[in-house]
């Protein structure tokens, strides 16, 4: 009898991680829209935007929009020392503007510049 139990959670705890999706936009960007490189980050710690929790917002010129179709967990620990809420990064998308959000279709977030080690002459 016992057996059977494990059996059965066991199966609920497989059925439910497979349930699991991954909320990560179009891998392709449309060829029909124009691309944007934009600075992505927090939009309650880095830009500044109302709110009680971070969130992911792109800044497109002067003005950030909180992002709808992709969370600011999509992309790592947004906490850690180089995660959204203690960095900016750019990302190209592509998406629009739909009542003061970016409602994105497509989001890559683009590799963080190499830092130049300088040198040091003693």
């Amino acid at each position: 009898m016992k057996a059977i139990y494990i059996l059965i959670l066991s199966s609920l705890f497989v059925l439910s991680a497979g349930a699991q999706t991954n909320k990560a936009t179009t891998t392709k960007p449309d060829p029909d829209k124009k691309i944007q490189v934009v600075e992505a980050s927090c939009g309650k710690c880095k830009f500044g935007l109302p709110g009680k929790t971070c969130q992911l917002a792109v800044r497109i010129g002067e003005n950030a929009y909180y992002v709808d179709g992709a969370s600011i967990d999509d992309f790592g620990d947004a906490h850690a020392h180089d995660g959204f809420c203690n960095s900016i990064r750019k990302a190209e998308v592509q998406g629009e503007l739909v009542n003061d959000q970016f409602k994105v279709t497509y989001f890559k977030l683009l590799p963080e510049p190499k830092k130049s080690k300088e040198k040091k002459n003693n």
